[in-house]
């Protein structure tokens, strides 16, 4: 059967009775490619003791799957645009299974660094699908509010599942494959998502003729991965002069990136990112939004794992428990969002910022204020950074998407893909050098090491607080009224 359908045998096509069942198949794409990210950060140790991995090389299994996952996004979104989002769909599933596998049976840390290299670009092809799907699957505003809440019900679900189950993978041993069937497992929900897929996900229209923007790729590429690769590595390594003629470097490409793709646009050839994207409002600000916001995720959740395990001296399963009533909370309040009418999600989206960032601050407080400090006595401030991040981010998204026409939905898609990467990228990166300041600071003052984490994750927590702050006064920039369907 095939994903695409021209406009003649579109008019002909059937509804598909159980879009919501086709919604849960969809959603088992980024439930493994965020439970992945997840899981892999609690296993990292055993695997470098497994595999005999040297830090530097421990560091590229989990950056290097970001890596290509951010670079490869923008194309990804767009092949679904010119291929048939089905099909990109689950070509993505199958191309995870079987890289997971490679993972699952990697011999040395060279192998595993590669397989992952792979995995994280067939994350890349199957992620943005999911945006676009939701889109062109429920037109009624009402129902695409419901799916898009689906899906951080889902993705908080995804970050306590990988964190939780890391934890008892590894522990377990099972079969004496130790840190192996972390991978593994992706294999049996990969292949059941995309034989399902075809079953009950609609078949999308797409325009013959179409060819994929080559030149594109390769400048998108290479301006992603120069910008994102020293931001993921630089500040491990002291910030050599690499990094920074990295970053130097990138600026040039991606502008020749934009220029070519202004260009294609205005000749009426196939961009690899359609610039007319950026004549929609809600869109041009929502590019920014989604990467000051996903700068405060990343930054702050890493800033806590760091104060937990290495500041308190919880173990990684005890510090993902004590964080769970926070993604419990992130997946009540999206679920909340998803029901509230579209004429008051501008309301719901300037509540969930202002909770979020009280949230925050509460967090930096408690840890300078509590002594001694305890990871118990975070729940509260990071219930409410739940609760304002669930009701924030998947409205968000759906309101940024709901103007965008149909044909340009998976470009659309994968651009605010990389910008929550690049987002989270520079977040780390930033929050991160000041972390390491403070904490040296804190260490050189003769604070114990307790008390000194504890002040390096309130001075990253209070950096998430104002960058949310900024994304409060960003949302103003947003139309008014419902945008979609």
């Amino acid at each position: 059967m095939t994903d695409v359908t021209y406009p003649a045998e579109a008019a002909r096509r059937p509804t598909v009775a159980r879009p919501w069942l086709g919604l849960a198949v969809m959603l088992l794409g980024p439930f493994m490619t965020v439970m992945d990210v997840m899981i892999v950060n609690v296993a990292i140790p055993s695997i470098r003791l497994g595999l005999g991995a040297s830090y530097a090389q421990a560091e590229l299994v989990v950056a290097g799957y970001s890596l290509a996952y951010a670079v490869a996004l923008i194309t990804g979104g767009r092949l679904g645009d010119l291929r048939g989002r089905r099909r990109m769909f689950v070509a993505g599933l199958l191309g995870f299974a079987a890289t997971s596998a490679l993972c699952g049976l990697a011999t040395s840390a060279e192998t595993l660094i590669l397989a992952r290299l792979l995995q994280g670009v067939a994350a890349a092809l199957l992620f943005p699908q999911v945006f676009s799907l939701i889109r062109v699957t429920f037109p009624e505003p009402q129902d695409c509010a419901k799916a898009f809440a689906a899906l951080g019900v889902v993705l908080g679900l995804a970050a306590v599942a990988g964190q939780v189950l890391g934890g008892i993978l590894v522990a377990a041993d099972l079969w004496g494959l130790s840190w192996r069937p972390i991978f593994l497992l992706n294999i049996p929900i990969g292949l059941l998502a995309a034989v399902a897929a075809p079953r009950l996900i609609p078949a999308d229209t797409v325009k013959p003729g179409q060819r994929l923007d080559l030149v594109g790729v390769g400048l998108s590429a290479l301006g992603l991965g120069l910008l994102l690769y020293p931001l993921i590595e630089g500040r491990e390594a002291g910030w050599p002069g690499w990094s920074l003629a990295m970053l130097a470097a990138a600026v040039p490409v991606l502008a020749g990136f934009a220029w070519l793709q202004h260009a294609r646009s205005r000749r009426g050839a196939s961009p690899l990112l359609q610039m007319a994207l950026f004549r929609d409002r809600a869109f041009a600000a929502g590019v920014l939004l989604v990467m000051v916001f996903y700068s405060t995720m990343n930054s702050v959740y890493l800033a806590y794992a760091f104060l937990a395990q290495l500041g308190l001296g919880r173990s990684a399963l005890a510090a993902g428990l004590v964080f769970s009533p926070a993604a419990v909370a992130f997946m009540i309040a999206s679920i909340a969002a998803g029901r509230v009418a579209p004429e008051r999600r501008r309301a719901v989206l300037l509540a969930g910022a202002a909770i979020a960032a009280l949230g925050e601050f509460a967090a930096a407080a408690t840890a300078l204020l509590a002594a001694p400090l305890q990871a118990e006595a975070l729940i509260p401030a990071l219930l409410l950074l739940g609760v304002g991040q669930g009701l924030l981010m998947t409205p968000l998204l759906n309101t940024i998407l709901g103007g965008i026409h149909d044909g340009h939905i998976g470009s659309a898609s994968g651009m605010l893909s990389t910008m929550q990467q690049v987002g989270g990228a520079f977040g780390v990166a930033l929050a991160g050098i000041l972390f390491a300041v403070v904490l040296d600071g804190a260490r050189a003052a003769g604070l114990g090491e307790a008390a000194a984490y504890a002040r390096a994750f309130a001075a990253a927590a209070g950096y998430g607080g104002l960058a949310t702050l900024v994304t409060l006064g960003l949302l103003f920039a947003l139309p008014k009224g419902d945008r979609a369907g």
